[in-house]
């Protein structure tokens, strides 16, 4: 008998893969090295660092973590039982309100409650005029800034932990109440436990924006890795130390995903009959009036108290804040947010062709291309001045030589570093609507068209691209918004004259300078509200 013949895989099938593995190298990376970094240790660093910020820095960053961890999973799920389960007063419109804080930048809160709060804001003003001049309170805590990250981030845990009991199976809360469970049994001892993955994958999103935030610690003055990069770059000028600090920041996320991977374990969502139909737990007047303003009270402070003291103060600063300096930083904003995102969605939808026309093995190495969303911007931002200046050293400037120019370097200080953070960190963000969009496109479809005689930039044109469409406009929306509030990475690597609106802010609130803030915030929260719009679209069908 004859050899089995070998299947050859048809040219562009192959330079698809050959782009697609290209794209994942490019992703890891910054990651490997800074993992590389450790060779060559920063030994008196480091022992400055063990004896004086080091303890204190693993200390804040773990009561951070738990803080914000238990914090917005009771407001999450608390909220979405009641807008789910419960009927009040309101609920309607408190099932999509309670999203807005979303477009909050987690800085952009964290100056307004310092300028609100702090000892020489107006309330604290107020007080001693009350209570005497030696009255004082210290709100740059700990508590206070968990507070402040879980009043942002708690709408992730609310809109999976609301899908989640949506999803749930009807039938199953009806049997628990034939079976005399009430209410508050029937959430401990059947939804919960069945909510469990979804709330555990909201937490730990939570828990990944509360370790990559580098702004609000910053505002309150507080130390987490995030600060200590940042000073270890322009403090002590030592990229390695940023580079070794950021892989132990790295290894905090990466214990994150694991232990919430691990608490989510073999679970699994169980659908069935929408609960639209069950009849929702009608409560006597005053506890409905108690839920309506615990939703109420929630919404304020987590959205319109902030909007309403940004407004203010952006009206206290007065019209001469539009001027030539603001329109520079909001073009240099929506320029980088336009290109990046044209960027990023165009690599997001090479990777999902990829992962479309792979299976097994090779679909999880295209996968593991969306891990650069678990990366801080911090971290990216000196993985890539890292591999960047490799470059500029050990090809460009000898490529230069033999062209007989003086060797400079080309990419160390451009636009480019930027963009490669960008693209890196969100394209998981933009990967998400296309693939979705791309499962709905029928194999059958693009098979025809082949028939029929087209090529492959036809069917490409005339029969995926239409009808992905809408998921390219969604994730060119979510990622321009991510780009525009983006303020690590952008303040680690933008070139000189590429100041961002979140630059702005981090420059006046390192002043103090609140009101001089307040428009730049206002414009990133307008802009945050798009992806919250079409989020609350989504979740309300239309």
């Amino acid at each position: 008998m004859s050899a089995p013949r070998r299947r050859w895989l048809p040219a562009p099938l192959l330079g698809l893969r050959a782009a697609g593995l290209l794209l994942v190298l490019a992703v890891l990376a910054p990651v490997l090295v800074l993992l590389a970094s450790w060779l060559s240790p920063q030994l008196d660093i480091w022992q400055h660092l063990a004896s004086t910020q080091l303890p204190r820095l693993i200390a804040n960053t773990l009561t951070l973590m738990l803080g914000v961890g238990v914090l917005v999973s009771l407001l999450g799920v608390s909220l979405a039982w009641c807008t789910v389960m419960v009927e009040f007063p309101g609920r309607a419109a408190f099932e999509w309100l309670l999203m807005l804080p979303l477009a909050v930048p987690a800085y952009v809160m964290a100056f307004v409650v310092l300028g609100v709060f702090d000892f020489g804001g107006p309330l604290q003003g107020f007080l001693r005029s009350v209570l005497g001049p030696t009255w004082g309170v210290d709100v740059r805590s700990d508590a206070s800034v968990i507070v402040v990250f879980s009043l942002v981030l708690y709408p992730y845990v609310y809109m999976l932990a609301r899908s989640a009991f949506l999803s749930q199976s009807s039938e199953t809360l009806e049997v628990a109440r034939v079976l005399g469970c009430s209410s508050r049994q029937s959430f401990f001892r059947v939804a919960l436990p069945m909510a469990r993955p979804a709330i555990a994958a909201g937490v730990g999103l939570a828990l990944m924006e509360t370790l990559a935030d580098f702004g609000a610690v910053a505002v309150f003055n507080y130390d987490t890795f995030t600060t200590a990069i940042y000073k270890s770059w322009f403090g002590f000028f030592s990229l390695q130390a940023a580079a070794q600090l950021a892989s132990l920041l790295l290894l905090f996320v990466a214990l994150t995903l694991f232990a919430e991977r691990r608490s989510r374990g073999r679970s699994r969502f169980v659908q069935g009959a929408k609960l639209q139909h069950l009849q929702r737990y009608r409560l006597s007047r005053w506890s409905a009036v108690g839920v309506s303003s615990y939703c109420a009270l929630v919404l304020a402070l987590a959205f319109v108290l902030p909007m309403l003291q940004l407004v203010s103060w952006a009206i206290a600063a007065g019209s001469e804040q539009l001027n030539a300096r603001f329109v520079d930083l909001l073009m240099h904003s929506l320029w980088l947010a336009a290109i990046a995102a044209g960027l990023t969605v165009g690599l997001a939808l090479l990777l999902a062709f990829c992962r479309r026309f792979s299976r097994g093995r090779l679909g999880g190495v295209f996968a593991s291309a969306q891990l650069g969303y678990a990366l801080p911007g911090s971290v990216l931002a000196v993985g890539i001045m890292l591999s960047f200046s490799w470059l500029d050293q050990q090809l460009l400037a000898p490529l230069q030589k033999a062209l007989g120019l003086v060797p400079q370097p080309l990419l160390m200080g451009s636009v480019l570093t930027l963009l490669a953070a960008y693209w890196i960190r969100f394209l998981a963000v933009a990967s998400g609507p296309l693939e979705s969009a791309l499962e709905r496109v029928r194999p059958s479809l693009p098979e025809v068209a082949r028939t029929l005689g087209a090529g492959n930039w036809r069917v490409l044109r005339e029969v995926y691209l239409p009808m992905l469409r809408p998921g390219v406009l969604t994730a060119l929306v979510l990622v321009f918004v991510d780009v525009m509030k983006e303020m690590p990475a952008t303040l680690l690597l933008r070139p000189f004259g590429w100041d961002t609106l979140a630059v702005r802010i981090f420059e006046m609130t390192a002043e103090g300078q609140w009101q001089l803030a307040a428009l730049p915030a206002l414009t990133l929260v307008l802009a945050g509200l798009l992806p919250v719009v079409l989020s609350i679209r989504a979740s309300r069908g239309r």
